[in-house]
């Protein structure tokens, strides 16, 4: 067994004032760590969603009353608070699991040898969105769950799940100017399929505003929309995100695109047909929470693989020096 090695003062003080410099300077982590970091901020990012709408959906949005304790004289649920206590205290914790894989990634990232700034920089940017809900969320409890704070909780958990997809596709690319791998109609398509799709899931956080839906078994404020017509609008839009998707596929039959983009554009048409189908049983069943709950896990899905049909438009080379020595006679691009 070896010795073990001896940390000096100023070993110390380089700790403290460069944590991470610290640690790239002793580490270099595999590029399939530092994938799978990425991937793991990713599911994080997907899972705090999914808590959360369980938050709402068994009306514990209310368990902890105050914030940033739980109530005004505990930080943590108390007995007396019961299950719906729990529930939201047991939510609130998970932000916590979900900054220590945030912070994995750019701890990763950082180490990677070459240091990837661009990989650093979406890591950093998925911490401070991280903060930033955190804040909001806490906002969200303060004003009562009114609809509009809640809504835009939604919509940033959304950036954070399009920065953390993002971070992880950059991790299988090198850092080359992007090469596109369709013509300019086709990526034109592509981001008003994007674009219609962010306006998708903007909807939907307005019929769960004004559905019966509130959070809480308490008189919740709720928007003042009819529900029914606006989730008859988030149907519409549903269906132009498919009629989207389904020519984007046949468009790229035509060109003779490359198989990363059809795979993609294939892999997303399938999940909006589950969520629609999924969308359609919970309406016609007086939304019960399990499918409600369902649904909200599969638009993050729907949303995911939008945005990797986006990124599978064009490839970015693997640099030399970034490529490991044993792969030097693999394939250099990664496509999709």
């Amino acid at each position: 067994m070896g010795g073990v090695p001896k940390v000096t003062r100023d070993d110390l003080v380089s700790a403290a004032r460069n944590p991470l410099a610290f640690i790239a300077e002793r580490w270099t982590p595999d590029p399939r760590t530092v994938r799978r970091a990425a991937l793991a901020a990713l599911v994080m990012a997907v899972v705090i969603v999914v808590t959360g709408g369980a938050v709402r959906l068994t009306g514990s949005g209310l368990g902890c009353p105050t914030w940033p304790k739980c109530t005004d004289d505990s930080l943590t649920a108390t007995r007396e608070m019961g299950l719906h206590g729990y529930i939201e205290f047991g939510n609130r914790l998970l932000t916590y699991v979900l900054c220590a894989a945030v912070g994995w990634a750019i701890v990763a990232a950082r180490s990677q040898k070459p240091m990837r700034r661009s990989l650093t920089r979406l890591g950093w940017a998925q911490f401070w969105v991280v903060m930033g809900n955190a804040v909001l969320g806490g906002i969200v409890v303060l004003v009562g769950l009114n609809p509009y704070t809640v809504a835009a909780h939604f919509m940033l958990s959304t950036a954070l799940i399009a920065v953390a997809a993002v971070m992880w596709h950059r991790t299988g690319e090198g850092d080359s100017a992007p090469r596109p791998l369709v013509g300019q109609a086709v990526r034109q398509l592509v981001w008003v399929l994007v674009g219609v799709t962010l306006l998708l899931i903007a909807v939907g956080t307005v019929v769960t505003g004004a559905g019966p839906h509130a959070g809480d078994s308490s008189e919740v404020e709720r928007i003042p929309l009819n529900w029914e017509n606006v989730t008859k609008l988030h149907a519409v839009l549903a269906w132009i995100v498919v009629t989207l998707t389904f020519a984007l596929w046949f468009v790229l039959k035509a060109v003779d695109a490359p198989a990363g983009p059809l795979r993609r554009t294939r892999d997303l048409f399938l999940i909006l047909l589950a969520q629609g189908l999924l969308g359609y049983v919970q309406y016609f069943t007086d939304l019960p929470e399990v499918l409600v709950g369902a649904h909200m896990f599969g638009s993050c899905l729907v949303w995911i693989a939008t945005l990797r049909v986006l990124l599978s438009l064009r490839e970015r080379l693997v640099d030399e020096v970034d490529a490991p020595a044993p792969a030097a006679q693999t394939p250099v691009a990664a496509r999709g």
